[in-house]
């Protein structure tokens, strides 16, 4: 008898220092709890954080810029956000501990959406019309080279700064007649608004020359440096999250709820679809496996920026990301 209560005290101190052992990592979201954002949910739902030593809380943002200082000050260890805002956050702050690690949309989610029925049918529509951009927007940070690449003049366009919460309910109210954000997000906003999805009109960046790596997770390269097997470790975890998400992606939506009791689970597995097509399982991602990137399309990205961006620094590939702490090539393939 005495021995049992031993082995089971035993067992319980063990748990209670299995579960004091994990190492806390609060990880910024670039937006709310929707479909995109399932792999991740998955990944502290089903235990693949834990399973790498890791206590990870999903932090909601307000928009693909809004990580990176977060992650920059250390106020947060890893984050999400867009690889071409990373760019110009550190060619204006050189020299902060932030880079991208892994990354997650390796077609830009980033493009101008509008209504057919306000006189956007093609990209030139825009001109003498009204662009609603949230400041904060990775998508309105890129409009300036979309625009020059497609022959748009900028002096032509009415741009009015609105919020994100308004964004998609000025388009369908037609105050505004396109705006910037990611193609999936406002897309199927619009038609939960109502708005007839044969009257919209999307036009993604990637489709109209912008050759650039889209949202990335991003680590505090202080942090990296110091807990490296920590940082694989939870990469390795966001990999298996995004694989489980892409083999079902409604069984993945079905754990969000808890996050966002209010979520309609069937159109956010709809946009979590629209992700998974466009922007993550593309032929690079299938030949060469999830999170990393093609030197040479990255340096012609970074030529591409000069070309609408002055840069104050002279941009070299590395000072924006590193595959130093990737799972092994054949742990990110995706079927």
């Amino acid at each position: 008898m005495f021995s049992r209560f031993l082995m089971a005290g035993a067992v319980l101190v063990g748990t209670a220092l299995s579960a004091a052992a994990e190492t806390k990592m609060p990880f910024a979201l670039d937006w709310r709890f929707e479909g995109p954002a399932a792999p991740y949910v998955v990944a502290r739902e089903k235990g693949y954080f834990a399973d790498k030593g890791l206590d990870v809380e999903l932090v909601e943002g307000k928009g693909s810029l809004d990580a990176i200082p977060k992650v920059a000050t250390g106020a947060y260890p890893v984050g999400l956000a867009d690889v071409e805002a990373l760019i110009k956050f550190l060619d204006a702050n050189p020299g902060a501990p932030v880079t991208a690690a892994m990354v997650i949309y390796n077609r830009p989610a980033t493009a101008m959406v509008g209504r057919k029925s306000q006189g956007i049918e093609k990209i030139s529509d825009i001109e003498g019309k009204v662009l609603g951009a949230p400041p904060p927007d990775g998508a309105w940070a890129q409009f300036p080279l979309f625009a020059k690449l497609n022959g748009l003049d900028m002096d032509k366009i009415t741009v009015e700064p609105l919020g994100f919460p308004t964004r998609e309910p000025m388009l369908a109210e037609g105050t505004v007649q396109a705006v910037t954000g990611f193609s999936f997000s406002i897309y199927l906003s619009l038609a939960r608004l109502g708005v007839p999805e044969e009257d919209i009109s999307v036009f993604p960046f990637a489709d109209y020359g912008l050759d650039y790596y889209g949202s990335a997770v991003i680590v505090n390269t202080d942090y990296a440096k110091a807990h490296p097997e920590e940082i694989t470790g939870f990469l390795s975890a966001v990999v298996k999250g995004w694989q489980t998400a892409i083999a079902d992606p409604a069984a993945a939506v079905e754990l969000m709820p808890a996050y966002a009791p209010a979520i309609d689970t069937a159109l956010e597995t709809r946009r979590l679809k629209l992700a998974i097509d466009g922007n993550v399982m593309t032929d690079e991602v299938k030949a060469n496996g999830f999170g990393g990137m093609v030197p040479e399309r990255f340096a012609k990205a970074l030529d591409q920026m000069k070309t609408a961006y002055a840069f104050k620094n002279a941009p070299t590939p590395e000072l924006y990301f590193t595959d130093a702490y990737l799972p092994a090539a054949d742990l990110r393939k995706m079927q």
